[in-house]
């Protein structure tokens, strides 16, 4: 076969072999007129097959996609083997009407004290107020939906004035937010709310749509190409219970970037520090959670797109199992790698908001075959027992591969909490093939976008991109039909080295990103930046839940020296969201008592 590596089968893996080997992503960084000069070669034809046929061979992507003999046939989307039961759940049906599996999940909670949740102590530790907050104001007649939609529409109007811009909504309509809250309030007044998430306010991002706005994909065009005529499956189920929805929220233009920059409706800055990047693409959604403003919002993750903004803004965002949520009504619902999921500022609030938006399509109940949706349910001394047979594997040379130290210092106090408190069992493991996992990725996810964005750009829109979205593009047209092949082929072997881990762990830890929030070079506010070493570190952990559709959740565990946010990541098997929910609230309460509160916050409940 001449020069052409042959891989041995994945079944055949000595793992005593493996061996980790730190990624160094070779690419250009550019801002402001280089990237416009970049990018003005990169749509070259000639030139564009040059500079990234250089690109593709210093990290090592040729070798890999081009001249590998790979021997397992490809998987075009994920696969699970079938699933043992999680213990101490309770079932809920997937066609249940959504506002009852979120009363089920309510029931599951521990029991809500109020008295402990207003106090007014100036001294008493920072805060999220959480749904049952506004839940338990509304009944009381503390507040009403009427009352705190003129605090959210006051403050979003203030926020458009401020230097820098916070440009957290790209499309908001005060008069509808007025409408939805007077319906809800009539509803408390009647003493017939729908449900716990009646009355709350959440952000949609961009990319899903939320009838009657548009969903542009943060970008200046989309709208004009595609019509929204009614709600995402995701947000009608949310709407049903009684949410309130605050209109479309900002992303990195069509989710193809990690920082939130946007030079077409500004650039998200990270509540923590204005001088930050939220992480994207969902960074809108993670910043209106991280600033109060919202009790939940819902993004996309098709490479990390809730989870790093919800670690870098210090919230908890939710990847659940691929296919777990139906995706219809998203800008990405062809995808293989991508679900809707929910950021909120709370692990139960997150699991209020899945609740309400989990089930199948009829199509993904047929293939994949979906374990039954389940919640955590259990006394606390039985949770903790059951925290207590937990396996958590734990890939140390992977896991210390960090942009600073403090970072998995801070998982690493994060794991030693859990294992002392519950004692849960920290298992070293090694994960084969991180470098093709992280192709197989891209390419995956480069040539789905490409698929759905090229016959826009050749009817004349490719201009009215932003011009790292080009630069991305370009890449992506440089991958051919027998690399997108190689590369699922490569998700079958990752999806055996993973299915094989699971058969020791129960869980694999992470840190969710490389590195905090990254400075925004005042250079790209203006045009956009490239800069694949940062999307290097903040993808660094990301990406086995999106190539093999696994859930994984984010949970803030603390700061650096800076006062960013840092996360830890659990990564769960197929089906297994109500494992990482029950271990996600236990870290939180063990890792969240001195919680910060973000520069930019505000409180719109404002219960005296």
């Amino acid at each position: 076969m001449g020069n052409k590596r042959v891989l041995s089968p994945a079944k055949d893996l000595d793992w005593s072999a493996v061996k980790y080997e730190p990624e160094a992503v070779h690419a250009p960084h550019f801002t402001g007129f280089m990237l416009k000069f970049f990018v003005m070669l990169a749509e070259m034809p000639l030139v564009s097959s040059l500079i990234f046929s250089l690109i593709k061979k210093q990290n090592r992507v040729t070798q890999l996609l081009r001249n590998t003999s790979i021997p397992e046939p490809p998987m075009f989307r994920p696969e699970f083997p079938p699933q043992d039961p999680e213990p101490r759940v309770v079932v809920v049906a997937e066609d249940s009407r959504p506002e009852d599996r979120v009363s089920v999940a309510l029931d599951c909670l521990p029991p809500y004290a109020a008295p402990s949740s207003w106090t007014h102590d100036a001294d008493a530790p920072f805060r999220y107020w959480k749904i049952r907050d506004y839940s338990y104001a509304y009944r009381s007649k503390l507040a009403s939906p009427t009352i705190v939609a003129e605090h959210f529409i006051s403050n979003i109007e203030e926020l458009r004035k401020t230097k820098p811009e916070m440009p957290y909504l790209i499309s908001f309509d005060a008069e509808d937010v007025r409408k939805q809250a007077a319906a809800s309030t009539q509803r408390f007044e009647e003493g017939n709310p729908i449900s716990v998430l009646d009355g709350i306010f959440m952000a949609i991002k961009d990319d899903i749509d939320c009838f009657p706005h548009p969903s542009k994909g943060a970008s200046t065009f989309y709208h004009e190409v595609r019509e929204v005529h009614k709600d995402a499956v995701s947000v009608s189920r949310l709407r049903q219970c009684g949410a309130i929805l605050v209109g479309k929220a900002n992303m990195h233009e069509f989710g193809l970037g990690t920082t939130g920059n946007n030079p077409h409706y500004g650039t998200t800055r990270n509540p923590h520090a204005e001088d930050r990047y939220t992480g994207g693409s969902s960074s809108g959604p993670a910043a209106i959670v991280a600033s109060g403003l919202c009790s939940a919002a819902l993004g996309t993750d098709g490479g990390g797109s809730v989870r790093i903004p919800s670690s870098l803004c210090g919230v908890v965002g939710f990847k659940t199992t691929y296919g777990r949520t139906d995706i219809a009504g998203a800008l990405c619902d062809s995808g293989t790698v991508e679900i809707i999921g929910p950021i909120a500022s709370t692990v139960e609030d997150v699991m209020l908001v899945y609740a309400a938006i989990l089930g199948a399509s009829p199509s993904d109940r047929y293939s994949l075959k979906p374990g039954p949706p389940c919640f955590p349910n259990g006394a606390p001394q039985e949770n903790s027992s059951i925290l207590g047979s937990l396996r958590l594997g734990k890939y140390t040379e992977w896991f210390n591969d960090v942009f600073s130290s403090e970072i998995s210092e801070k998982c690493e106090d994060a794991l030693n909490l859990i294992t002392k408190f519950h004692g849960c069992e920290v298992k070293e493991i090694v994960v084969p093939e991180l470098h093709p996992m992280q192709v197989a990725h891209m390419v995956s996810i480069g040539s789905e976008s490409l698929a759905s964005l090229t016959p826009d750009c050749e009817d004349g829109k490719l201009t009215r991109l932003a011009y790292d979205t080009r630069t991305n593009l370009a890449l992506f047209r440089s991958f051919s039909a027998s690399d997108y092949v190689a590369a699922q082929c490569i998700r079958r072997r990752i999806m055996h080295y993973h299915m094989e881990i699971f058969k020791k762990v129960d869980v694999i830890v992470t840190p969710t990103t490389g590195m905090t929030a990254p400075k925004i070079p005042p250079s790209a506010l203006k045009d956009g930046e490239t800069n694949l070493q940062v999307t290097g570190s903040l993808m660094r952990f990301i990406m086995a839940p999106n190539l093999l559709g696994l859930p994984a959740i984010t949970i803030p565990i603390g700061y650096d020296k800076e006062g960013l946010p840092i996360g830890l990541q659990l990564i769960g098997r197929p089906w297994a969201e109500a494992t990482l929910l029950r271990l996600a609230s236990a870290v939180e309460e063990l890792c969240t008592k001195s919680k910060k509160r973000p520069a930019a916050f505000y409180d719109i409940l404002k219960v005296e």
